[in-house]
């Protein structure tokens, strides 16, 4: 027999007995490009878009601290992902966490692959979703838990609750093993936030005032433009969850954008038909609701599936922000629980029908059993809630007992940007050369010398807060609300107005602060400069 078919056959042979692994993929430049991609648009949905969408919907007293918190979270997540939070979720499964193989990164060299991408790629995408949901809970801790509790709650938080139940889902956990379906986050990141939002408020109690008074959005040019860039970073948010440059990838950003849109739309024609006008509010938490009842789904259905589905999270969280502020008079300051768990709830059990290809233009792309799959969703849920519930009461506790977590009403009615940053949001030029307070009002400084480190302007007069202020119309003032000083500058919302701008009964009255009586005169910038010029006082030396 010749020596080269002897040779031949042996290594015929050695290919046949020896292990060959399958799933080893190479390095694809395609799906590294895109995935790096969707992780800097995730990134931007927390720094700066839920920044502004939520520094837009506080008090003006309130804005640097609540963009802060999110900046701020941003920085102990990334840290904490870093030592031990990637190794928690996505190391070497033990059912319920992940063993501690990843611990600083360990092993995530530029040649490591996970799938066709560096896994060093895969655990920055990774991180910018615990920043986001992280972040996410400061529209429940706003003007309620002081700044460093915050970080604290954030640092125990990401380890306990949000790694663990990561793990479960993607991190080749028990759920994941039993089949729960979830794209992009419905439990992961919605369901957590809200379950969480939900023992904060029944901890934490509401705000002082609440429900009598409700502080209306300060800048909603802020929140709108903070809406916009989160739709347009859910596209890497959806999109990137494919982990690959594909028709999949492609499919789960058109069914967001249509579900963004239709619950967009469907929350402001329910608002104009009750309440007689739509609301810019209204509109964007539609969008937003839109976005995160779609997250499970969006890698499993079609367009006609994300249109029901957008319809669906309108219509439902809608309902559950009325519920929740003028029925159960519970605290939900910035409709974390009504739009978030509300929404990744009814999205992930939505799945389990719609997913479905047996329903052809309004199904999806997956072959299951409705029946067996809507009591698996239904245990991903139930079980996630509880346990992040439980968990996130022990963390309260525990920060509680280390700081002293509440923020005071003395604090709260200076502002927390002043009080806590001795930071303003807003320093406006005025006739008056006192800088404005926390919620826009001149602060009480000494008539005889101007603020420090302000310029007083030749010929400009200097007038003390109550020489300001006898020098505008009484009627032009609006009567502070009963048991509470209100602020001319800072209106507040009708006890009966949802933070989403929806009458929770009766509509046809003006809501306070926003419609002007007949009585009301409304100075206007000349008037007011006239008035200004006949207080001027004596020119001093």
């Amino acid at each position: 027999m010749p020596t080269k078919t002897i040779v031949g056959a042996i290594l015929a042979t050695a290919l046949l007995i020896t292990p060959v692994d399958v799933s080893a993929q190479s390095l694809d430049s395609g799906d590294t490009a895109w995935l790096a991609t969707a992780t800097v648009l995730v990134l931007f949905m927390t720094i700066p878009g839920l920044a502004l969408f939520y520094g837009g919907m506080v008090r003006a007293g309130s804005v640097v601290s609540v963009m802060l918190q999110c900046f701020a979270i941003t920085c102990v997540v990334s840290i904490l992902w870093f030592i031990a939070g990637y190794s928690l979720a996505f190391g070497d499964s033990l059912g319920i966490v992940g063993t501690l193989n990843r611990i600083l990164y360990s092993g995530l060299g530029e040649d490591v692959l996970w799938g066709s991408i560096p896994e060093p790629t895969f655990a920055m995408f990774q991180l910018t979703f615990a920043i986001i949901t992280s972040a996410l809970l400061v529209g429940t801790f706003v003007e309620r838990l002081r700044f460093s509790a915050v970080l604290l709650f954030t640092a125990f938080w990401t380890l306990l609750v949000y790694a663990p139940v990561t793990h479960w889902v993607w991190g080749g956990g028990w759920l994941g093993t039993i089949g729960v379906l979830d794209f992009a986050g419905g439990i992961v990141v919605h369901v957590t936030a809200g379950a969480t939002a939900l023992v904060a408020i029944l901890v934490l109690g509401p705000r002082p005032g609440f429900p009598a008074r409700v502080p209306r959005p300060h800048n909603l040019p802020l929140s709108i433009a903070g809406a916009g860039m989160l739709w347009v970073g859910w596209m890497g948010f959806n999109g990137g969850s494919a982990i690959a440059a594909d028709g999949n990838a492609g499919l789960a950003m058109a069914v967001t954008h249509i579900s963004a849109a239709a619950g967009a739309f469907t929350w402001m024609m329910l608002e104009w038909l009750r309440r007689g006008r739509p609301s810019a509010l209204g509109t964007i938490t539609g969008a937003v609701a839109g976005l995160a009842t779609i997250t499970p789904a969006a890698g499993f259905v079609g367009p006609g599936a994300a249109l029901l589905i957008g319809i669906s999270a309108g219509s439902v969280c809608l309902g559950a922000v009325t519920m929740l502020r003028n029925v159960l008079k519970w605290d939900d300051s910035l409709d974390v629980i009504g739009v978030h768990l509300a929404g990744g709830a009814l999205g992930t059990l939505l799945t389990s029908v719609l997913a479905n290809s047996a329903l052809g233009l309004f199904g999806g792309q997956e072959s299951f059993s409705i029946l067996r799959q809507i009591p698996v969703q239904l245990i991903g849920v139930v079980v996630t809630v509880i346990y992040t519930m439980a968990v996130s009461w022990v963390i309260l506790a525990i920060v509680n007992a280390m700081v002293r977590q509440r923020v005071s009403e003395t604090t709260l009615a200076e502002g927390l940007d002043a009080a806590v940053h001795d930071e303003w949001g807003y320093v406006l030029d005025s006739p008056s050369p006192v800088p404005p307070d926390s919620k826009g009002t001149f602060a009480a400084e000494s008539p005889e010398q101007p603020a420090a480190g302000v310029e007083q302007r030749e010929g400009e007069p200097f007038l003390t807060p109550d020489e300001l202020r006898d020098a505008l119309s009484p009627e032009s003032r609006r009567q502070p609300a009963t048991g509470g000083a209100q602020r001319v500058s800072e209106p507040f919302m009708d006890p009966s107005t949802s933070m989403a701008g929806l009458p929770a009964a009766t509509t046809g009255q003006p809501v306070t602060g926003e419609t002007r009586q007949e009585s009301e005169s409304v100075l206007s910038p000349d008037d007011l400069r006239a008035a200004l010029a006949a207080e001027k006082p004596e020119p001093r030396e």
